[in-house]
Order: structure tokens, then C-alpha cells, then sequence
């Protein structure tokens, strides 16, 4: 099969209606993890897509990156190219390398399941963008365990939700519409280490507040967290806070359930998994007399569901390298390391020989760290050609279709708990991530068959 064959259905561009009419209602919104999915998106006469009937601002902007005909054409080194000739010697630089790392995977599931088994081949390094909050996350959950909730069981259940360090609706706009729209349960909202959320103030049968709003989160957590256990709050000699966290912990006693939410990315580095893990043990603490859960706000760009899916697939969650076949005798097949395996550490320290970069939902900019003579792979949203630019070491720009705009799929949402169907609002022509990544895949196997691999 040629390496520009045209895409399956199951991998492809899908085009589902001509422009100048609606595009699709009910339309999953994949620019937030919270995968809205009451949108009604609008394809205009001039190409360009809008979703009048949505007041969110994060998806106002992201459908600004989709013009009416985004630059389709692949290049090699800053010059323009073909297809098969981009493929071609993007496999070159695969076959060259001894430790890749694939980075950015802001990709869907289809897209990441394509991508593993091409690592696997390379023996490359599996991180994403957002890899630095994934891997608190994981951390924490890999060294305590956690009590978990959803966004159903915090609308169906949570009269307490306390949110850590945490304003929901600067990134996520549409939280407490989608969390406790609808509802006329009334709920308490306590912001514990930070001011309290403007929003907020706007919904009904709920009151709000803050408390310790300058506190440093480790003392806060540490006193909280021995309060849970009994000590009282006259033994600690910050007896401001100790008293505003014993009003606290009353508070959660007397709820029917608790909902402790936070985002991993807004905690301080670089021991924002102490903080999670702190969270987690306060959880379990008041799970022994009531109910109560963690929700982690997280997971942009595709992260939650490649870590999901990184999971399945090796055992182990992102940052991890996936080992050839033909590796040395006593290496593992698998290695996780949170911490050695980093985007950024591997390219400060050059501990691997090329990068290739995963960016389908918008473009995001390369890392800081990359140096110029790395040899580079881009599969990224057409507007990440303008921050590529030239480079002195090899260098390979496949533009691809953005999941949900120009094709369908599947990601997770922001818990954990639902897989969501993404639906095309528009045609591109563009190749999926996953197509060009099966294509890869195929001739790299063959080359490696044929003998032909280093």
C-alpha cells in the first residue's frame, strides 16, 4: 500500500455536511475535558465555525484556529512536500534514532492506540504535554490509593464541595453549569486556600466562601489532616488557622457527602503529589463516618485519555519508554519512571535522539528545552508550520485533522468515568493522527523485516 493511501473509515476524514448550514447538535465539545456535549456548532459560509447558542469563552477561541482552508501541505525542512515524500523521510529519522521520545500526544484513543505499537518499534519514550500534573496524579494514586467521584455522583450526591487552591471557572467555564446546573439541591461551597471563585457568587440554592485564602498549602494540609485524626485545634500554634480548619472539619462531618475537588496543574512544583496524597489521606479520613470523594480537574488536551489508554495497552501510566524488540539482554520491555522520563529533563539533558511532537487539537508550541540539532517529527494542527521554522537538524511537519472538527473519535472525560463520541462538524482532507501513524508503523516494520533497519 502506498504511504498516501487514502484513509479508512475507521481512521480517516469523515465528511458529514456541506458548509453554510449546521453543523451538528449535541456536538461533544473536545477542547475542555469536560466534553460539553449541548453544543450546536455552525459552519459559516466562509469556511469558519462558531457556536452562538455557547457562552464559554475556551471554545470561543479554539474555534478561531479553524479558517476556511488551513495550510494542508506537509513540508521537510521547512519546503514544502508531499505526502509520501513527508512519510517517507520522517521513517528515515525513526529508523536513526536508538531513544526517541514522543511527546506532546494531544491526540484521541484511535490516535494513541496507532502511536504505541510505532514506539514500540522505536523504543520510544511515551510523555504528554500536560505531563507534569498527570504525573502527580499518578503518583499520588500509585503510592495511596484514593476515594474518587464523578461529575454524576457531585450533582446527584455532594451538599459539601470544598475546592482546594482551585477557581473551576478560570480554565474551565462551564464547570458548575455541567457539575450543578439543573439541580436545586442546595450545596455549600468552601474555597480553601484561595479566593473564592467568581462564578460561583451566580448560582442558585448555594452559598460560598473562602477560608485561609494566603495560607501556605502544606502547613493547611498538614493541620487538616491531624485534625481529621483528633488532635485538637488548641495544639498547633497557628491558632488562626487551626481554628478556620476545625470549623472545617465540623462542616464535613455534618455533610450527607463531601467533594474535594482541586487541579493538579494549579498545585506548587515540584511536590505537587505530596499535596494530592495529602488530599487523598483527608478523604479516607472522613470516609470513615460519612461519604466524600476526590475530582481532580484535569486531563486538557487529550491527557487523560492517552494516559488511560497508555495504561491499558503497557500496564503502566505516561512516562514510560516502550522497549524494542531486538533490546539488549536483562533491559526490560517496559520502564516507568515519573520523574527520569519528564519532556523537559530528557531534552535539558539530551537523553534522547529524537523528538516526535503530537499536537491535533490546536498548536501548541514546541518544547523550550528542544534543542535545534534534535531531529524533529511534528503531527500537528496545520498552525503549527508557522512555529516550526528552520532548523539545522532533520525536520518533518505532517499537518492532521483535529478530533472532533474534522473527524470523529473517542476521549475521556474530566473524571474518568465516561468515554465520550466525538463527532466531525466539518470536512478538512487532512489525514488523521492515527492514519499517518499506522502508515508509519507498516513501513517501518517492513524496512525492519526487509533487513534494512540500523
Amino acid at each position: 500500500m502506498p504511504l498516501s493511501s487514502a484513509p479508512t473509515s475507521n481512521t480517516g476524514t469523515q465528511a458529514i455536511r456541506s458548509p453554510a448550514t449546521p453543523g451538528v447538535h449535541d456536538w461533544t465539545c473536545p477542547f475542555c475535558p469536560l466534553l460539553c456535549d449541548d453544543i450546536t456548532t455552525i459552519v459559516h459560509d466562509d469556511g469558519t465555525l462558531s457556536a452562538p447558542d455557547t457562552n464559554c469563552p475556551r471554545l470561543t477561541n479554539a474555534l478561531t484556529w479553524f479558517t476556511e482552508t488551513p495550510a494542508s501541505t506537509p513540508s521537510i525542512d521547512d519546503t514544502d512536500t508531499d505526502l509520501d515524500s513527508a512519510l517517507t523521510r520522517a521513517i528515515e529519522i525513526l529508523q536513526g534514532t536508538k531513544r526517541p521520545l514522543f511527546g506532546g500526544l494531544a491526540t484521541d484513543v484511535a490516535g494513541v492506540r496507532a502511536l504505541y505499537p510505532l514506539a514500540a518499534d522505536c523504543g520510544a519514550i511515551l510523555d504528554h504535554l500536560h505531563g507534569d500534573s498527570m504525573a502527580a496524579s499518578n503518583a499520588a494514586l500509585q503510592d495511596r490509593g484514593a476515594f474518587l467521584t464523578t461529575l454524576s455522583e457531585v450533582r446527584a450526591r455532594a451538599d459539601l464541595l470544598i475546592m482546594f487552591r482551585s477557581t473551576p471557572s478560570a480554565k474551565y467555564p462551564r464547570f458548575y453549569e455541567r457539575v450543578l446546573g439543573g439541580s436545586n439541591q442546595p450545596r455549600n461551597l468552601i474555597f480553601v486556600g484561595c479566593d473564592a471563585d467568581p462564578a460561583a457568587g451566580n448560582l442558585e440554592n448555594a452559598n460560598s466562601h473562602c477560608i485561609l485564602k494566603d495560607a501556605d498549602p502544606f502547613d493547611l494540609l498538614a493541620i487538616w489532616s491531624a485534625l481529621m485524626e483528633g488532635r485538637g485545634a488548641a495544639s498547633f500554634s497557628d491558632t488562626n488557622m487551626s481554628q478556620a480548619l476545625a470549623a472545617l472539619v465540623e462542616r464535613v462531618s455534618a455533610a450527607r457527602y463531601t467533594a474535594v475537588i482541586y487541579e493538579p496543574a494549579a498545585l506548587p512544583e515540584p511536590h505537587a503529589a505530596l499535596l494530592i496524597e495529602a488530599l487523598n489521606r483527608i478523604v479516607k479520613a472522613i470516609n470513615r463516618t460519612t461519604r466524600a470523594g476526590t475530582l481532580a480537574l484535569g486531563g486538557d488536551d487529550g491527557a487523560l485519555t492517552v494516559n488511560q489508554a497508555v495504561t491499558w495497552l503497557s500496564g503502566f501510566p505516561l512516562r514510560t519508554r516502550v522497549s524494542m524488540l531486538t533490546r539488549l539482554p536483562g533491559e526490560p520491555p517496559l520502564d516507568h519512571d515519573a520523574l527520569r522520563y519528564a519532556t523537559k529533563r530528557l531534552l535539558e539533558t539530551r537523553e534522547v535522539d529524537a523528538l516526535l511532537w503530537v499536537s491535533a487539537y490546536q498548536p501548541e508550541p514546541l518544547p523550550q528545552a528542544l534543542a535545534d540539532d534534535i531531529p524533529l517529527i511534528v503531527l500537528g494542527h496545520p498552525a503549527m508550520r508557522n512555529l516550526i521554522g528552520k532548523r539545522s537538524a532533520p525536520t518533518v511537519f505532517i499537518p492532521v485533522a483535529t478530533p472532533g472538527i474534522n473527524h470523529g473519535g473517542h476521549v475521556f472525560r474530566i473524571d474518568g468515568s465516561v468515554v465520550a463520541s466525538l463527532t466531525a462538524t466539518r470536512a478538512s482532507g487532512l489525514p488523521t493522527v492515527a492514519f499517518i501513524a499506522e502508515r508509519l508503523h507498516k513501513a517501518l516494520a517492513t524496512s525492519a523485516n526487509a533487513g534494512s533497519r540500523p
